[in-house]
């Protein structure tokens, strides 16, 4: 039960943007109420013990960190820390009939002996050091402003200063800049993954939504890396929880709101334990909940378009390439069936309402890089985790038949990293209590379920540039892009603009604009 009947800041569900949001606050001496529905905090960012009897907590929905700005764990005195994979990726390929591949990593004589050795020259590896140069360098100078009040249009692109780079990826379609800037479909393909992660897009959609995709997988930390949360991602959640209630927070889990009224002045918001009052309410939910909760039309429907497969292995599969361990091949980004052109056939047969015949995937094993996750007894027995993320599977085909169609697509999913094995994937399952295969696959239905996720999308909504637009508005809430349509109801998730992904930087700009409202 709440401790108050009366709050300076009541915040509507515990994930990692709202505890942040809770952390802030609470520091500055305003009483916050954390309301979640769940039996536990974190939402999406939690670990979890996945297969029966088994001493495995994997990350069961979100899985790296590349967003989370260091200066909001230095802030918040958090315990957590992250650990660089120093593989980029591999991606399995067959040249001249010859199992093959292309290896990135901070090795750079080996990435540049696998580009002449996967392509035939050094003309793909030139251009890719062109490319992700210019991704630099445009990361340098947006993520900090992330946890700024938000820029306009033109100050991000004079901040930016570098009109080729604005155009490449602000205005043009991204596939027209992966095009020109490379030749190969297998090194396209890899560029292009980066705008497809949860984003139901191809290559030359004139929306732009694969360019903002591509455009938050690229800058974070200034560097764009992909880091693994020591701990599982439940460790940074833990730590933001205990962060808020050591400041004061207080925390309600069990506990939906189901309603928000509010004058603009201050709201009422009522949950499973009563009706409570704040000045402001903070929503760590997505727009289309919002609208909800406050008895408005919601805006238009969304839906996520990715299939999550979590694994515990007895063992690596062996691979096809004998030039690559599978232990350097795992560790950072593997990716299954997306090449450019494999890519867009994808994309065009879910668009038409099948499921993708060769469905593109990327995974990585955590264990590898911390195997903290996993007990003793499991890591002297050689067992790793293999996390699996689909691309091209929207909400809308598995509207009918979800289970079978959800089964469908793992199977085909499999068969497509079978295809780039030297051994069936099902050889190296591990087997829980009961005796099932260590394997659990979570379609956006499934997430829609699970987090309350409208339509399963992992952020919200739609992507949005970095910046504000004149008809944003120019109050408090606007200026850190946590506005809604009343002034003192905040977006403090993944739906504020620069939300998205595990960040807190939407918490953290939430809190901001309370404190500049007073």
């Amino acid at each position: 039960m709440p401790e108050r009947t009366f709050y300076d800041a009541v915040i509507v569900g515990g994930g990692h943007n709202g505890l942040v949001a809770a952390a802030y606050l609470a520091r500055a001496g305003r009483s916050v109420l954390v309301l979640e529905r769940l039996d536990h905090t974190g939402g999406a960012a939690v670990s979890a013990q996945a297969f029966a009897g088994v001493d495995a907590r994997l990350s069961r929905y979100s899985y790296l960190v590349s967003l989370l700005p260091p200066k909001l764990v230095r802030d918040l005195g958090l315990r957590f820390a992250v650990r660089r994979r120093a593989v980029s990726s591999y991606t399995p390929a067959v040249r001249g009939g010859r199992p093959t591949g292309l290896f990135v990593g901070a090795d750079e004589g080996a990435t540049r002996a696998s580009f002449a050795r996967l392509t035939g020259s050094d003309r793909e590896y030139a251009a890719w050091r062109r490319f992700y140069g210019m991704t630099r360098r445009v990361a340098e100078r947006v993520f900090p402003t992330l946890t700024e009040p938000l820029p306009d249009r033109e100050a991000l692109r004079a901040r930016i200063d570098d009109e080729a780079a604005w155009e490449a990826l602000f205005e043009r379609p991204l596939g027209e800049t992966v095009e020109a800037a490379f030749a190969d479909d297998l090194v396209r393909g890899v560029v292009l993954t980066d705008g497809l992660i949860g984003t139901f897009a191809h290559a030359h959609d004139p929306a732009l939504a694969q360019n903002r995709c591509f455009l938050y997988h690229v800058v974070g930390g200034g560097t764009g890396d992909w880091d693994v949360p020591l701990g599982g991602m439940g460790a940074l959640t833990d730590a933001l929880a205990g962060a808020a209630r050591t400041a004061g927070a207080e925390i309600v889990t069990g506990c939906p709101v189901t309603g928000i009224a509010t004058d603009g002045r201050t709201a009422e918001v009522t949950c499973a334990e009563g009706t409570v009052g704040a000045r402001h309410v903070l929503v760590n939910a997505a727009p289309h909940t919002l609208a909800g909760l406050l008895g408005e039309r919601p805006p238009a429907p969304v839906e996520g378009a990715q299939l999550k497969v979590n694994m515990l292995l007895t063992r690596l599969p062996r691979l096809r390439d004998p030039d690559v361990d599978p232990r350097l091949a795992f560790s950072g980004t593997y990716h299954v069936a997306e090449g450019y052109g494999q890519l867009e056939a994808a994309y065009r047969q879910a668009a038409a309402g099948e499921p993708p015949a060769a469905p593109p995937s990327e995974i990585y094993c955590h264990s590898l890089t911390d195997p903290s996750i996993l007990g003793t007894g499991l890591v002297r027995q050689g067992y790793q985790t293999l996390t699996l993320f689909g691309l091209h599977t929207p909400a809308r085909l598995f509207a009918e038949d979800h289970d079978a169609t959800r089964e469908r697509l793992l199977a085909a999913t499999l068969a497509q990293l079978d295809a780039v094995l030297a051994e069936p994937l099902t050889d190296c399952l591990a087997t829980d209590a009961d005796g099932r295969p260590c394997i659990e696959a979570r379609s956006p239905l499934d997430l829609e379920r699970d987090l309350g996720l409208p339509g399963g999308h992992i952020f919200h909504r739609d992507l949005a540039f970095p910046y504000r637009t004149e008809a944003d508005g120019d109050d408090a809430a606007a200026r850190w892009g946590v506005a809604t349509g009343h002034a003192n109801v905040l977006l403090c998730g993944a739906g504020a603009v620069r939300g998205g992904g595990v960040s807190g930087i939407p918490g953290h700009n939430a809190a901001m604009a309370v404190l500049e409202q007073g």
